[in-house]
């Protein structure tokens, strides 16, 4: 494949989403999000193990306490390490589900949601904290989408996908977030920007959707890096492998042909594509 884009996995997840590197046991974690799985990948072995949920997941991050934390349909679900489920956070909002999420640097759980039919202001970013209380950063998104933080922890960047735009935030002392502004503004750019990661270096990698590619953008917000895919709908992206130098990229297959798609869905990796950083837990 073009630019040295290899397959990691194989398959044809509806929405493939939300890759993230969990280094406590070497593995890729990621979702379907209309299947209803938790996928988890041992990328030394290639053993792969499948978890079903209860609902539709948006996300699944790796818990402080073993587990996963879930973004669920109807609100935030707790795995322990030997499987058991229990409800962190339920609050069940016809017509709405939970979409992408990402824990903070301070180990609080960012969860976005959004309408099935994606309504104008029908979703929202709230802050999870590890007792199962919670703040709504943005009350009137329309589909939450990616979401990272700066290296040194102090800017956010977030992705409200029909916006068509990178925004930032800064980060208060508490972890919180204020004066939101456009980092980048990415209506030229062919598809919508979907899920997003950080690396070292402090630039933001965006996988478009309906864009056949996932860019990296300085800082500044200027256009550095642009990697194409062999699929129409790559989701998001995350580094994870040997020291994070591994780039995933998770895609979808629903609404796309098999026969003139037939990587859609799967999950693809750049290897040495950058340098990423450690994710922090889930701290409930």
């Amino acid at each position: 494949m073009a630019d040295g884009l290899e397959i990691a996995v194989r398959a044809r997840a509806l929405i493939g989403e939300g890759p993230t590197w969990d280094p406590e046991t070497e593995r890729l974690i990621w979702v379907d999000i209309l299947s209803s799985r938790v996928h988890l990948l041992d990328t030394s072995t290639g053993r792969r193990t499948i978890l079903a949920t209860m609902q539709h997941v948006g996300a699944a991050k790796p818990r402080a306490a073993g587990g996963f934390v879930v973004n669920l349909r109807d609100g935030i679900g707790l795995y322990d390490a030997e499987g058991a489920f229990r409800w962190l956070r339920r609050e069940t909002v016809p017509e709405r589900r939970g979409n992408d999420a990402a824990v903070g640097p301070d180990g609080t759980l960012w969860a976005g949601t959004m309408r099935y039919d994606e309504r104008q202001g029908g979703g929202t970013l709230s802050r999870v904290h590890p007792d199962g209380t919670a703040v709504t950063v943005v009350p009137d998104a329309t589909v939450s989408n990616g979401l990272g933080w700066s290296p040194d922890g102090r800017q956010m960047y977030y992705i409200d996908t029909p916006t068509r735009r990178v925004d930032v935030f800064g980060v208060t002392a508490d972890g919180g977030v204020r004066d939101r502004r456009t980092l980048v503004d990415v209506s030229d750019v062919p598809g919508v920007p979907d899920g997003l990661t950080v690396d070292a270096d402090g630039c933001v990698w965006v996988a478009f959707f309906d864009g056949h590619a996932v860019r990296r953008y300085t800082p500044e917000g200027k256009p550095d890096r642009a990697v194409e895919v062999p699929v129409s709908r790559p989701t998001a992206c995350a580094f994870g492998g040997p020291g994070l130098r591994d780039l995933f990229i998770t895609t979808a297959s629903d609404g796309t042909d098999p026969a003139a798609e037939p990587l859609a869905g799967s999950v693809l990796v750049l290897p040495d594509a950058g340098q990423g950083l450690p994710q922090p837990a889930f701290a409930g």
